[in-house]
């Protein structure tokens, strides 16, 4: 990476500044004439330098910065590259360049502004002090005092503050092209008075730091704050100790010490964010904020409670990374037996059966091997539940999964191939279920449209494969090729809407990160499905569904001011059986319940349940699956835990929200 990104990549992501909007013509003073000390370039420089200030407070706080054509001086800053410096007053003494009030600097396409700046053609040296303001593409600063030597490349910034848009930041760093008439003509606010939820993910990111030191191609801050919350309330913060980012040609690698998560500026949860490479912004993530220590429940594979370590990455090849997760299943150690094998020298089918354990098997392993395969994506996923050798089959599960977009039929399409060994299926009231062994190709595509305020979801998928699994009605594993074709279309009906003003948020939502949308929708479901066996046994089904969804409140008052309860019954018309018992359809009349409650503030209680109605089926009147959650609601994250009854399982959840 040439110097030029360097430079770009340091203004870009760590001074982040809370911006203020001017909206001036620039009206160059040029003065030239002698002076005893425009020889040198003097960190004292600023306080010698007369300051007219040729604005009032009121007039900063004005939208737009108007830059003028007119430049002041022209210089290489390093190979041809231009710099161009225009401000109310300036004064040259030799290859130096005193400038004051209203200092506009562009350098390809990006502008600097600050109250003062001083210039060394000779020595490439700018300090620039008062206000300073710099917009780089779609990232904005603002920092206290800038020091940069462009020709040793190293520098030191003080109280940095700025708006990161990771969407972006990889593509304004690069200096290769650039369009000299593309100046950003307006400067935004980074501290914003309200703001809009960005759904697929935290893209812009407010950054502080007192101090940022660049030396030697690499940027360092002893404690930086990070924070998704562009209305900067103290709802959430990260403190990033011993802050070290390294640019390579396509990636920066960030390094840091110990960090904490701050809630509320008085709970301060520790974790270790490690080493972490950012390769590509396009899902708009600073970086990945899954802790490295994590708690864990699995009664099924893992007997309970187990503790994990995500290990950071290990780089395989250029395209291909792996990633390891050990585990210390603290349950299984303290009870000293497991009740999640088979017996010895049984079937896998067989009936799980109470075993003594070992050391081995107090320890267990998830590992993933991610990357690239020229434009498929690849993912490998094992786990390992035991490191006993005598169960190393019966504690083994595998997935692999390679897709890809394609166009097909006029539209976007993800073309995937699969394969998997002991994949976990839950199947309603059939419970659960293994594909012992499966491989096959599937094309699915998935399309979401608004039409006169109906949502409208549409699925369609292809598949073909073959699988080895447990018989419908027996223990017995059985084999066939399967092929199957899915139709569904889901639509939501506005019935009586009480429409948001508008979607902006301010610092009145604390609890939600966009206005409520009260009222009543209908729900509805029309699928299809139809799947066929090597045996010619085959099993379709037509499935209709239709309840009504109501919500109340605005989730601003302290207590009962959110209600969300959803009605979902519906039927299926099937004929034909399955050979194997993971995919049977089962429970042909199904009621799904939800009901979210806010209790008091932040606190939420979400059920999510479905009621088995067939009368033909043993589990008549039953729950065949459901979840239930208690979390902590704020407008920039959620954390909560949650427990599944029915697999019994559970977690900790934790949400970041993003704005703009």
């Amino acid at each position: 990476m040439n110097t030029f990104k360097i430079r770009k990549f340091i203004f870009t992501n760590l001074f982040l500044f809370n911006l203020i909007n001017f909206s001036y013509p620039v009206q160059p003073s040029i003065s030239y004439g002698k002076s005893k000390e425009g020889d040198n370039l003097s960190k004292s420089y600023f306080s010698k330098f007369s300051v007219l200030k040729q604005f009032s407070e009121h007039e900063k706080f004005k939208d737009f910065l108007e830059v003028t054509k007119e430049i002041a001086l022209e210089g290489n800053l390093n190979k041809g590259s231009q710099l161009n410096i225009q401000s109310d007053k300036q004064y040259q003494q030799d290859s130096v360049l005193y400038a004051e009030g209203n200092v506009i600097a562009n350098y390809k396409g990006n502008t600097l502004k600050a109250d003062f700046l001083v210039y060394d053609k000779s020595k490439g040296i700018v300090e620039a002090e008062g206000d300073v303001f710099l917009v780089l593409g779609d990232q904005v600063f603002r920092a206290e005092k800038i020091n940069f030597d462009f020709k040793n490349n190293q520098g030191s910034f003080t109280k940095v503050k700025g708006l990161i848009k990771t969407k972006n930041l990889l593509e304004n760093l690069d200096f290769t092209s650039y369009d000299s008439d593309n100046v950003p003509t307006v400067v935004q606010k980074i501290k914003k008075a309200r703001v809009l939820n960005t759904p697929d993910g935290v893209n812009n990111w407010i950054f502080y730091t007192d101090e940022l030191k660049v030396k030697n191609d690499e940027w360092l801050a002893s404690k930086a704050i990070f924070t998704n919350d562009l209305l900067e309330s103290d709802q959430i913060n990260f403190v990033i100790n011993n802050l070290k980012i390294i640019p390579r040609n396509d990636s920066l690698e960030i390094k840091t010490s110990i960090n904490f998560l701050v809630l509320e500026d008085k709970i301060s949860i520790p974790f270790w964010f490690g080493n972490r490479t950012i390769r590509d912004s396009e899902q708009g993530y600073l970086f990945g904020l899954q802790p490295k220590w994590f708690l864990g429940f699995d009664n099924l594979d893992k007997d309970g409670y187990f503790i994990g370590r995500r290990l950071d990455p290990i780089k395989l090849t250029d395209e291909f990374k792996l990633n390891l997760e050990p585990q210390f299943l603290i349950q299984r150690s303290i009870q000293n037996y497991t009740n999640s094998f088979v017996g010895e020298g049984k079937s896998i089918t067989a009936d799980k059966e109470k075993r003594d354990t070992y050391l081995s098997d107090y320890f267990a392993l998830d590992s993933q091997i991610i990357g690239k395969l020229n434009k498929w994506d690849l993912k490998i996923s094992k786990k390992l539940n035991s490191f006993d050798t005598a169960k190393f089959l019966d504690a083994s599960r595998f997935k692999f999964n390679l897709s890809r977009q394609i166009d097909f039929l006029d539209s976007l399409w993800v073309k995937s191939l699969y394969g998997v060994y002991r994949d976990r299926i839950w199947n309603g009231s059939i419970g659960e279920a293994e594909v012992y062994l499966g491989y096959g190709s599937k094309l699915e595509k998935i399309n979401t449209w608004e039409t006169n305020g109906i949502t409208k979801t549409e699925k369609i998928n292809f598949g073909l494969g073959n699988f080895k699994g447990e018989d419908l009605n027996s223990k017995n594993l059985v084999s066939s090729f399967k092929g199957s074709i899915f139709y569904s279309l889901d639509q939501k009906f506005p019935i009586k809407i009480k429409e948001p003003k508008n979607k902006f948020v301010d610092n009145s939502f604390v609890y939600i990160f966009e206005p409520v949308k009260q009222g009543i929708h209908l729900d509805t479901k029309l699928a299809a499905l139809y799947s066929l066996y090597e045996d010619g046994n085959h099993q379709e089904y037509i499935e209709f569904g239709a309840g009504p969804e109501f919500v109340f409140g605005e989730f601003k008052k302290k207590y009962f001011d959110y209600t969300r309860i959803s009605l979902f019954p519906s039927y299926k018309l099937k004929s034909g059986e399955s050979m194997f018992k993971f995919d049977q359809i089962s429970d042909l009349f199904t009621l799904n319940l939800a009901f979210d409650q806010q209790l008091y503030g932040p606190i939420l209680l979400k059920t999510d349940a479905t009621l088995n109605l067939d009368k033909n089926s043993q589990d008549y009147g039953d729950f065949i699956s459901s979840k239930i959650s208690i979390s902590l609601k704020k407008r920039s994250y959620e954390l909560g835990v949650f427990y599944q009854p029915h697999n019994q399982s559970g977690g900790i959840n934790f949400s970041l929200y993003g704005f703009e």
